[in-house]
């Protein structure tokens, strides 16, 4: 006779009662082919909050006045500055490292169609280490490879790359391999370039970037990273270090930045931690042009199930305890359509990163499916901030996001209709 348990989880139970410390992670059979993330939007925060329109606005006459007629969403102008890029609009592209899942000839469609949007890209983690800078002929995955793409692609004026560097990149001098690079000197020299250094991210907050190798491979890793031979298979586990930060050394390490890549701007990425908001300040205020927050429902491509869906701030609760910043404060978690980004850049971010969702449009189609995407949230976009009377990102407030549990005369006390946090 089969034992049952309705109403216990009985089918994990099983599952690890079978694989062992295999069934900590997902199947392996889904690495390369999956992009993980924290469990079901449905029941997140932000979600549940609303856009709420006023009758009054006095945005809608300013604009009525300048064009002498009244105004439609065409009239809504996207065009932001991210971190010191331009952009067209207020997005930009997450970083992807050297997880399977963006390998080979997906990152660099990615990169191609970012570069065509004028939207910011980030370059992930270990790409450098596992597979090489790239400058004989760009093979594979490559972080030379996607650059080239990108700048092949891009408007001359708009958007940039953003490099991340982790604690194995900065064994490999990895910022310091592009900023002295004559391909990447075009975006030096117009101010497109960014380095990122990174924290965390909201996948697997404490922990550092993990990929799935075989065992040959992982062989030539020996050494550069910890690798744990996952029992009952020939899967080896890659694990980067999370690198270890206290105030004073992220204060140090943004200087350096500043000091050693004048011409580069300043980008920090923070996990969903418990201290998020007195860790932007630190950066913001040792001179980073940039704060990324990645929220506890960010993707990846390999993560422990237990870090995905019970580890890290919600990117709701971030945004409410990073409040009162007119800096450059930018999120992701979750993104693909237009009301989330709403809601985030009225909450106070200034842009939102695509990851997940770039990727799997560049999936359905290499060559439009990332830039079928954008264009589409840029329509809902335009819409979306129309009808809150507004003509422009900045003009998003408080006042725009009515939360669960509002009084209902509380939104007058956040500034209703003036874009009280007007960035």
């Amino acid at each position: 006779m089969t034992l049952r348990a309705p109403g216990f989880p009985e089918a994990q139970v099983r599952d690890r009662a079978r694989r062992g410390p295999r069934a900590a992670f997902p199947a392996v059979e889904e690495y390369g082919s999956t992009l993980f993330g924290g469990g079901s939007l449905a029941g997140d925060e932000l979600d549940r909050m609303r856009l709420v329109p006023p009758v009054f606005t006095p945005f809608r006459w300013e604009k009525l006045l300048e064009l002498g007629r009244e105004p439609v969403h065409d009239d809504v102008r996207l065009d932001t500055d991210i971190g010191g890029l331009r952009s067209t609009l207020p997005v930009y592209v997450s970083a992807f490292g050297s997880t399977r899942a963006a390998a080979t000839d997906l990152g660099v469609a990615v990169s191609r169609q970012a570069g065509r949007l004028g939207i910011p890209m980030v370059i992930g983690e270990n790409i450098v280490p596992v597979n090489g800078y790239g400058r004989a002929g760009h093979e594979g995955d490559s972080l030379l490879r996607r650059v080239h793409a990108y700048v092949e692609a891009a408007r001359h004026d708009e958007g940039g790359i953003v490099v991340q560097q982790s604690t194995e990149d900065a064994d490999s001098e990895v910022w310091n391999l592009v900023y002295s690079d004559p391909a990447v000197q075009p975006l030096v020299e117009t101010g497109r370039l960014a380095f990122e250094l990174k924290a965390g991210q909201g996948a697997k907050p404490g922990l550092g970037g993990m990929t799935v190798l075989g065992r040959a491979r992982a062989a030539r890793l020996a050494g550069q990273y910890t690798l744990i031979r996952l029992p009952g298979g020939d899967e080896v586990l890659r694990c980067g270090t999370p690198g270890t930060f206290t105030r004073e050394i992220l204060r140090q390490q943004v200087r350096m930045m500043r000091n050693n890549y004048p011409r580069a701007r300043t980008w920090v990425k923070l996990p969903p931690a418990r201290d998020v908001a007195p860790a932007a300040e630190t950066a913001w205020q040792a001179g980073a042009h940039a704060v990324t927050v990645d929220g506890q429902a960010g993707g990846t491509g390999w993560a422990p199930t237990a870090f995905l869906d019970h580890v890290g701030l919600p990117l709701a609760e971030c945004l409410r305890r990073i409040v009162g910043h007119p800096r450059s404060l930018l999120v992701s978690s979750g993104m693909w359509e237009g009301v989330r980004v709403v809601k985030s850049l009225a909450l106070g971010a200034r842009a939102v990163g695509l990851g997940r969702a770039a990727l799997l449009a560049a999936d359905e189609d290499p060559e439009a499916g990332l830039k079928n995407l954008v264009g589409c949230l840029s329509l809902e976009l335009r819409l979306l901030i129309s009808a809150l009377g507004k003509y422009h990102p900045d003009q998003l407030g408080v006042e725009d996001v009515w939360m669960p549990g509002d009084a209902g005369t509380s939104l007058e006390g956040r500034g209703a209709g003036q874009g009280a946090t007007a960035r």
